[in-house]
């Protein structure tokens, strides 16, 4: 039985924007265990993912209900799809920041290094990118989601910054291998984080123009209607 599409797809907009406001929150988290040394927030984060499983599955399911029950063409179609593909990727940074909060409880166990600040503006810039892809998608803003793409640029040197810091910082400092080490596989997953945000990006512009762009990659011409 046909279920009512545009109040479904209203409650699932509402749905896919909790749900990326509480990883945004858990991301949020991560970072500041980590740079603050603050291990009752890593270990909140690092065993607390049950309600972001919970609301992908259910996200998940409606979806695959809407599918197979209405059938739905054209916009309605996009935005499944998209929320579909969002809904994954927003499963993914929640892992990710649950991987960043395993590593700042094994930081709190070594001889205390700062973070860099090459690390700390790369760890600004991903929550930058993240935080406006949802945007992005709230407001179904191109503008916005083509700006995210660009500033994947500066997390990708970043990370290469991190790496020659890490180079830099074991000879002078062989006691703080361990923890140079964590603080680098800290940087892949805050780049992992800014790769995902411009896929969600990405799916705006699908969303909202039909155009299907691919991670750098130039963007198709857009569907004739």
């Amino acid at each position: 039985m046909q279920v009512d599409l545009p109040a479904a797809i209203g409650e699932l907009r509402r749905s896919i924007l909790t749900m990326g406001a509480s990883v945004e929150h858990r991301v949020n988290q991560a970072i500041n265990s980590l740079i603050h040394r603050d291990s009752d927030t890593a270990c909140a984060v690092r065993f607390g993912d049950a309600e972001i499983d919970r609301m992908e599955i259910s996200i998940e399911e409606t979806c695959l209900r809407l599918l197979a029950l209405n059938h739905p063409v054209a916009g309605d179609l996009r935005f499944i799809l998209a929320v579909m593909r969002i809904n994954t990727e927003l499963e993914r940074v929640a892992d990710l920041a649950k991987s960043i909060a395993k590593r700042a409880l094994d930081l709190v166990q070594l001889k205390p290094v700062d973070a860099p600040p090459v690390l700390v503006r790369m760890a600004e810039e991903t929550r930058y990118m993240f935080a406006n892809a949802m945007i992005a998608f709230a407001d179904r803003d191109t503008a916005l989601a083509r700006s995210i793409r660009e500033h994947d640029t500066i997390v990708d040197d970043l990370q290469r910054e991190m790496f020659v810091w890490v180079q830099s910082e074991i000879p002078r400092h062989v006691e703080s291998l361990s923890a140079a080490i964590d603080l680098l596989s800290v940087a892949r997953k805050l780049e992992r984080i800014a790769d995902i945000s411009t896929n969600i990006a990405e799916n705006v512009i699908f969303l909202a123009e039909g155009a299907m762009v691919r991670h750098g990659h130039q963007e198709k011409a857009k569907p004739k209607n």
